[in-house]
């Protein structure tokens, strides 16, 4: 079994930053991907960005150039740094780990970019 902890959330002005971490912990195989999803308040939940086990990352149009992506396999963490943020980018963002066959998510943490 696998326990993901999120951590970072909360209210930010627009333009504003943020970084979300989410660590893992548990029966952690040795490769892994790893995802940050989000979901606003009555819309579907989209990927943001995902981070392969080999460090290759891609992120969904929208966060392009604002959101990077990084892991630390040593502590089986991911971090999600968001910069420029727009009241559009409010959501809960959760992260996900995953390997063939596998998959887990972390309760959620609330991003508000407000003034």
């Amino acid at each position: 079994q696998v326990h993901l902890v999120e951590s970072g959330g909360g209210l930010v002005q627009p333009g504003g930053s943020v970084r979300l971490s989410c660590a893992a912990s548990g029966s952690i195989p040795s490769s892994y991907d790893m995802a940050w999803y989000r979901q606003a308040a009555g819309k579907q939940r989209e990927r943001v960005a995902s981070i392969t086990s080999s460090g290759n990352t891609n992120y969904t149009d929208s966060v392009k150039g604002r959101f990077t992506l990084s892991r630390d396999n040593a502590k089986a963490t991911v971090y999600l740094q968001m910069n420029n943020l727009k009241p559009e980018d409010t959501a809960v963002y959760s992260c996900r780990m995953s390997w063939p066959y596998r998959a887990y998510w972390g309760q959620g943490t609330l991003v508000t970019v407000s003034s």
